[in-house]
């Protein structure tokens, strides 16, 4: 099985068209203004279909594990210090017990029931590589804990961590979102869309997102990361496939002049970009109230802060950002 799938050419977000007819569906989103023309389950497919044909996919070989396939000295990241709350310990003060940063290694586990009987409870034994103190998890589940897939909260799997980034280390894609962290401070800051990268390193990461994905631009040489969640994770939103594409997404949109798509990898929008280019550039709006007159269609675009965009006839007339 290859490392990485690439399937199809380019990107565009399936939320944008599907916010937009929802929006159509509700008469404009709650405006009290009629939309004349009737939004069919055709029309719906048919948007779908177009979405469909121009996405890339570029997934990720999902890493599965369970109890039972583990190994002595299995290692993990402690990613809080409130994991605290789901050890037991002697000789420690609860307060004083900081584990964040730390690495656990699995020793073995114990179970308060029968091997068969689907009702035992599974307490999970580790020590801190670091200090040697012995510490046990109070996992509290019961057979879901030798299923594929086990997840321990607080707890980031190392061999995860090394799983994903034997697959995109050293190599480049790009990057899809332009919610980038500082290396150092970890803050936000603001970045760009649709442009090169190389991936540097990919770390253990935070409670809610288990990874860290370090990368540099291809252009201007920016280092930057984003948190990102593992493709086993329910949070779709920021899995790889939601933050990074294998091809270029210009691509898929020829008829985009250079002029223009630069804008769009820097969020911004100008006088007669078209409903697409504003669309990549500043995402999925928040609520669309289209308006039929004589002198044509206007249609306003809302998102959030105040930030709105008004077309004519399908073009940029005005905006404020």
């Amino acid at each position: 099985m290859p490392l990485l799938s690439h399937q199809g050419l380019g990107f565009v977000r399936l939320c944008a068209p599907i916010a937009f007819l929802a929006c159509v569906l509700m008469n404009s989103c709650g405006t009290g203004i009629e939309v004349t023309e009737h939004v069919t389950d055709k029309d719906v497919r048919k948007v779908i279909e177009q979405v469909d044909s121009k996405q890339a996919t570029v997934s990720l070989e999902t890493y599965v594990d369970s109890l039972a396939a583990w190994k002595v000295g299995k290692r993990f990241w402690v990613a809080d210090d409130q994991v605290r709350q789901m050890l037991q310990y002697n000789g420690v003060d609860l307060d004083s017990l900081h584990l964040a940063g730390h690495v656990l290694e699995f020793d073995d586990w114990v179970s308060s029931g029968l091997f068969t009987d689907d009702n035992r409870k599974v307490d999970i034994r580790f020590t801190d590589s670091s200090t040697g103190q012995h510490f046990v998890y109070r996992y509290g589940k019961d057979v879901d804990a030798f299923r594929p897939g086990l997840s321990l909260p607080m707890l980031i799997d190392l061999d995860m961590v090394e799983h994903v980034a034997h697959q995109i280390e050293g190599k480049d894609f790009y990057i899809r979102t332009p919610i980038w962290y500082d290396r150092s401070s970890e803050q936000m800051r603001n970045g760009r869309r649709y442009i090169k990268v190389r991936i540097d390193s990919v770390l253990p990461g935070n409670a809610v997102m288990p990874l860290r994905v370090l990368f540099t631009t291809d252009d201007a040489h920016e280092r930057a990361m984003v948190w990102m969640s593992d493709n086993a994770s329910t949070m779709h939103g920021r899995d790889f496939d939601a933050l990074f594409a294998a091809t270029d997404p210009h691509l898929a949109y020829p008829d985009i002049s250079d002029a223009n798509w630069l804008k769009i990898t820097r969020g911004e929008v100008a006088v007669d970009m078209t409903k697409v280019e504003c669309s990549l550039a500043m995402g999925s709006p928040k609520r669309i109230n289209e308006i039929p007159e004589q002198g044509g269609m206007r249609e306003y675009w809302y998102y959030d802060g105040g930030a709105y965009l008004f077309f004519v006839d399908g073009l940029l007339r005005q905006f404020r950002r």
